[in-house]
């Protein structure tokens, strides 16, 4: 039926109705795929379509599932009692995710056994030892674990943790440590900046006399030297011709004395001494301390005896008793540097139930943290306390001082001081002048106009008359002692508070000793 149009009109007629109400709406965009992931895509994509991603790129999303040894194996690697001093937590976790990767990549997950595998952190470990003593024979940058027979090469006992004081980092691509490398890219010359005005500094190579150019050559080739002999000595070099083991060194000497000489390679079995050999030695160094009473000659012993047992892995209820022995005569001769390391290593060696004295340091270990102050470590210190290591005496006692000295009862503190169990005394001799002039202080603004010198005796344990009253005149002024009616008073008036004041406040100042945690 005709609409009474001519033709051209009735065309665009239905054209524009068609444009302006279509019978099905289309789309004013082109409908594209939401990226993934921030990276470029290597080709750049020229058709876009809506249909979702086929099924095996499904299944290359899917995520990995790790059997339960992974996941205990990945608890261990961040256990306390499995960190090793030396090796920081981002080596150890980079390490772990290497190890994790390639077992996944190589589909042996379900093939290695994970309960006998070293933990990350002992592979670094290793790797700095070997690194240190063969550098031509390091691993360094290469996996641990191109197999399931692989992992068994690098079986080691977890026990056998080292402290190390140097710090490395592995992110070097070839086989020398970062320190060992050398630029090849810039020559010397490029790396020489000066000032274009600084006639001093100005060296015009192009032009420089041949003696300046040879000497030139001659630097460069010594800072190129790529075998590390820079700052070694001939006998570390010697012994990088020959590949160090992996495993504890197995001593074979037979002597009973030996002097302490810090390692600057790795060890020789015939200067270390076998554990039977090691069990004489104690038993000499504890007779001659009773009969010489010589300290630095016994701790130089006992510094060689430690590292004996360090280098060899032996951590047994020997090497406790070796380290227990070493802290107590530190701790008799005031030297807390060397009862500090002693105390450290005591500590990992008790959390792996090895015998010994633990409730006897963990006393110590308090009263230790008193004195320097710690308060941050004293918290720690205090929330590894068991409900058993609380009932046992010499740990009461410590937690008593730390009681009375945060309550301000200096006339508990004295008596604690006057009953302290085993060597606490020692630890306590430390700071009790300390406490003495906080209790002075109270004492003057407490009692007025004085206060009888044996009072003050009785008070903060004095041994004698004599002694207070030179404890005295040694914080204050000499008119602050005066004799009334046949007896010694203390004259507690503003002036004495004031200096005990001044006194106190000098002796609670931080307290920074060499090798404290």
């Amino acid at each position: 039926m005709s609409s009474g149009l001519p033709p051209w009109r009735a065309s665009a007629s239905a054209t524009t109705t068609a444009s302006v109400y279509p019978s099905h709406a289309t789309p004013a965009y082109i409908p594209v795929q939401a990226r993934r992931s921030l990276t470029t895509p290597s080709k750049p994509t020229t058709t876009v379509s809506s249909q979702p991603a086929p099924a095996d790129e499904d299944a290359a999303r899917k995520r990995v599932e790790f059997p339960p040894a992974v996941r205990l194996y990945v608890q261990r690697c961040f256990e306390p009692e499995h960190q090793i001093p030396g090796v920081t937590r981002s080596e150890m976790e980079k390490k772990l995710k290497s190890v994790i990767t390639e077992a996944a990549q190589s589909d042996s997950l379900h093939k290695i056994d994970w309960a006998t595998l070293p933990l990350p952190q002992v592979m670094v470990q290793n790797d700095k030892t070997r690194i240190l003593a063969n550098p031509e024979a390091s691993t360094w940058g290469s996996p641990y674990m191109a197999s399931a027979a692989s992992a068994q090469t690098y079986k080691h006992d977890e026990s056998s943790k080292k402290r190390k004081s140097a710090e490395y980092q592995t992110d070097s691509s070839n086989g020398y440590p970062p320190w060992r490398q050398t630029n090849k890219q810039n020559t010397f010359e490029d790396r020489i900046t000066y000032s274009p005005t600084d006639k001093r500094q100005r060296i015009d190579f192009k032009n420089s006399s041949s003696k300046s150019k040879a000497n030139l050559e001659m630097r460069k080739k010594r800072f190129e030297d790529t075998q590390g002999s820079y700052g070694s000595s001939p006998s570390s070099r010697a012994a990088s011709s020959t590949p160090t083991p992996t495993g504890p060194v197995v001593g074979r000497c037979q002597e009973l004395e030996k002097n302490y000489f810090r390692l600057t390679s790795a060890p020789n079995p015939d200067t270390v001494r076998p554990l039977p050999v090691l069990m004489k030695t104690l038993d000499l160094l504890k007779k001659k301390w009773k009969k010489d009473n010589n300290y630095t000659y016994i701790c130089d012993q006992f510094k060689s005896l430690r590292q004996d047992l360090t280098v060899q892995h032996i951590r047994n209820e020997f090497t406790v008793s070796v380290y227990e022995i070493h802290a107590r005569i530190a701790l008799e001769r005031a030297d807390l540097s060397e009862y500090n390391q002693c105390q450290t290593q005591l500590r990992a060696l008790y959390a792996q139930q090895l015998g010994g004295h633990p409730t006897e340091f963990k006393a110590y270990r308090i009263l230790y943290f008193i004195h320097t102050r710690n308060w941050t470590a004293m918290n720690d210190a205090l929330a590894d306390l068991t409900a058993a290591d609380k009932q046992s005496h010499a740990v009461k006692h410590a937690l008593d001082v730390r009681s009375a000295l945060a309550l301000g009862n200096y006339h508990r503190f004295f008596q604690l001081y006057l009953d302290t169990p085993n060597m606490g005394a020692y630890l306590m001799d430390m700071f009790v002048d300390r406490e003495r002039l906080s209790a002075l202080a109270a004492i003057c603004k407490a009692y007025k106009p004085d206060v009888t010198i044996r009072f003050i005796t009785e008070e903060l344990g004095f041994e004698s008359d004599e002694q207070s009253a030179r404890f005295i005149l040694d914080h204050s002024a000499e008119e602050m002692l005066q004799e009334k009616d046949g007896v010694v008073k203390l004259l507690t008036g503003g002036k004495a508070a004031q200096l005990f004041e001044l006194s106190k406040n000098e002796a609670h100042r931080v307290v920074d000793i060499k090798g404290q945690i």
